[in-house]
């Protein structure tokens, strides 16, 4: 048995969070990142995680939460990868692109770490 490190970047979805006063009214884009330690058994994709399941679980948590804080997105965004069989750590770095706009800046994003 091994570990590796899998990067998944630019998993685009939607979802109805924010602080501010109708932000939960619709939907609005989010873009996840993924930062994921993955034990490797074998030379089979279901001796691993396979990435279709880690970005399902990072597209379903931002669709199926209304959550107030980046941070708390990027908190459950991680923990449901981490419940992926055969993943070890997951970091979810969550991008908020309309929040960038805004306030006049390149990007927002917060970034949470699940697991040892």
């Amino acid at each position: 048995m091994t570990t590796s490190r899998l990067f998944l970047t630019g998993i685009r979805c939607e979802g109805r969070h924010g602080a501010n006063p109708g932000e939960k009214d619709t939907s609005q884009p989010f873009v996840v990142d993924l930062d994921i330690e993955v034990r490797v058994d074998g030379d089979h994709v279901s001796e691993t995680a396979d990435y279709r399941v880690l970005t399902q679980a990072a597209r379903d948590t931002v669709a199926g939460t209304s959550l107030d804080l980046l941070e708390s997105i990027a908190d459950a965004v991680a923990n449901a990868v981490l419940a992926v069989e055969h993943v070890t750590r997951a970091t979810a770095v969550v991008h908020k692109p309309n929040a960038a706009r805004s306030i006049g800046i390149d990007g927002v994003a917060a970034a949470a770490t699940a697991g040892g």
